[in-house]
């Protein structure tokens, strides 16, 4: 399995109007970044089996804008694992469940991406810092009991923008 992990653009700070965390919504800078950084993903020729989300809105949007330019074969899928306290052990078991060879997006938040990241290609031996638009690219070798692989890309926004 190929699996990419994106962490959500640039949103807006907590505020009066907006307490719940859930609700911060992209801004226009991190809307744009992130169609930008999307067709460079495109032109990669990558083609995704399956895009899954955190439910919070600022990964929705993310990936949502992301899914309009880059290809995929399916809809995306929130998945409440994906939350910044989400469960990475039942995260691992609905992975489990796709087939070997899939290409899977997932969009989420720090430090969840970053812990994840760490986790899978050093058993939490190393620091990442997943920018804020941030793309990693794993190969997995092992899914269950928990994930494993070798880290292939770790790229940042400025990276992915310059993909033509």
């Amino acid at each position: 399995m190929d699996l990419f992990i994106l962490r959500h653009g640039e949103a807006g700070r907590s505020s009066a109007t907006i307490r719940d965390d859930s609700k911060r919504a992209l801004t226009l800078e991190g809307e744009k970044e992130i169609k930008d950084i999307s067709k460079g993903i495109k032109n990669l020729g990558i083609e995704f089996d399956y895009i899954f989300t955190s439910p919070l809105l600022r990964a929705k949007q993310t990936a949502e804008a992301f899914s309009k330019i880059a290809t995929s074969k399916s809809q995306i899928k929130e998945l409440d694992e994906l939350k910044p306290e989400g469960n990475k052990s039942q995260l691992y078991n609905k992975l489990s469940r796709l087939k070997q060879d899939s290409t899977v997006l997932i969009v989420g938040h720090e430090p969840y991406l970053s812990e994840l990241i760490a986790d899978t290609v050093s058993n939490g031996q190393c620091r990442i810092d997943l920018k804020k638009g941030g793309l990693a690219r794993i190969r997995v070798t092992t899914i269950l009991p928990k994930l494993k692989g070798e880290l292939r890309w770790l790229l940042t926004p400025k990276h992915l923008k310059r993909i033509t």
